[in-house]
């Protein structure tokens, strides 16, 4: 995506070989570029959600096997070897739920074990990484294609009305390398012409709606407005939802999907009033070992501080982090939940539009029977 006319990807190595990514943490009201200079940093930036997302944490993680390559020790095969594996399983703590942090890690264990020596140990990591994050922009690129035809049979059945979209969290092209998921249909519409408005949920803790993707709908000249969290059932019922679109972290084979926090709750309005619901990804998200969401996707639980606290800009242009509750309130902050394959009306991926069930999947996926 172009942000003040210059091309750029969420993640990237400079001519430095250093990798550097954009800082999450600063939007919307400022735009920065930090390096991660070695293993900790990149494990730093992921638990932090310096970068989030599944697509880039995915993303991220097959970057961070090859710093952890760079920095790996060098006196035998079997040191290195020992070395890289506990890393990766450092690495996939950082952020327990996203399928595509551990697909990507896997990925690279994989790719490792083809190298006879170190040094082609740590090249054979490098190319992996940008295999991956290649292949997450592409996907994206693709699904925005596919879900462009949503779009256009929606504008058909009611051709000069706006079509209005609800989307929950950011999945747009800060969620992964390049396009996005949920938000890349939405840009190809934009694009073709077609008259698109976007109700953005705030998306609370942490306010990725608020602060992300508004952020991107705007620099991208998408109209949207901003609502706060539970307002979405409330228009639903008052027909000015046409189509809910969400990104997802975890899909199961079966078609239950777990994203942020709050999305089973948009899926049962959506559902209480024939409002199609419909989850994009790419398939790096799907994890074909699991047949039950609800019960086998680990949750992740994230700091009290989160729910406890909100950070905002002040008047006098400042950032700052203010307390919302009282001082001896407690609270607890899951970051994902789990919407039943039942409530969703088709899964969007790269490869095309299916039912969420097993048969609907492995109909674009036939390799994994």
């Amino acid at each position: 995506m172009k942000i003040d006319g210059k091309s750029f990807r969420t993640i990237w190595i400079n001519g430095d070989d250093e990798l550097c990514v954009i800082n999450q943490l600063s939007l919307p009201h400022a735009f920065e570029v930090v390096t991660l200079l070695d293993f900790d940093d990149v494990c730093n930036a992921i638990s932090n959600m310096v970068i989030r997302g599944a697509g880039l944490i995915g993303a991220t993680a097959g970057y961070g096997m090859w710093i952890a390559a760079k920095q790996a020790p060098t006196n035998s095969l079997e040191s290195f070897d020992a070395y890289m594996k506990t890393q990766a399983l450092r690495l996939q703590a950082t952020r327990p739920t996203a399928s595509n942090l551990a697909w990507a890690i896997n990925r690279q264990l994989r790719r490792l074990e083809s190298g006879l020596t170190i040094v082609e140990k740590i090249k054979l990591a490098k190319a992996e990484a940008e295999t991956i994050a290649n292949e997450d922009a592409e996907f994206c690129r693709l699904i925005g294609r596919h879900g462009l035809k949503l779009f256009e049979d929606l504008y058909a059945s009611n051709p000069g009305k706006t079509i209005n979209v609800l989307t929950h969290c950011n999945a747009g092209w800060l969620a992964f390398v390049d396009y996005g998921s949920a938000l890349s249909p939405i840009f190809a519409a934009h694009d073709a012409g077609l008259p698109v408005h976007v109700w953005v949920d705030e998306t609370r803790p942490r306010n990725q709606g608020a602060s992300l993707t508004t952020w991107e709908l705007a620099s991208h000249g998408v109209p949207h407005s901003l609502i706060v969290d539970n307002a979405g059932g409330h228009l639903m019922q008052h027909g000015m939802v046409d189509i809910v679109l969400t990104g997802a972290d975890r899909i199961t084979r079966n078609g239950d999907a777990a994203n942020k926090i709050g999305t089973y709750l948009k899926a049962l309005a959506a559902k209480d009033n024939n409002v199609p619901f419909y989850i994009a990804f790419p398939s790096s998200t799907i994890d074909f070992s699991l047949n039950n969401g609800l019960t086998q996707i680990p949750i992740e639980e994230r700091s009290s501080d989160e729910v406890r606290t909100v950070v905002g800009k002040l008047s006098d242009g400042n950032i700052a982090t203010v307390q919302i509750c009282p001082d001896q309130t407690n609270a607890r902050n899951w970051g994902f939940d789990v919407t039943p394959a039942r409530l969703i009306t088709g899964l969007l991926c790269e490869r095309g539009v299916c039912s969420a069930t097993e048969s609907g999947i492995l109909g674009l996926f036939p390799e994994k029977n």
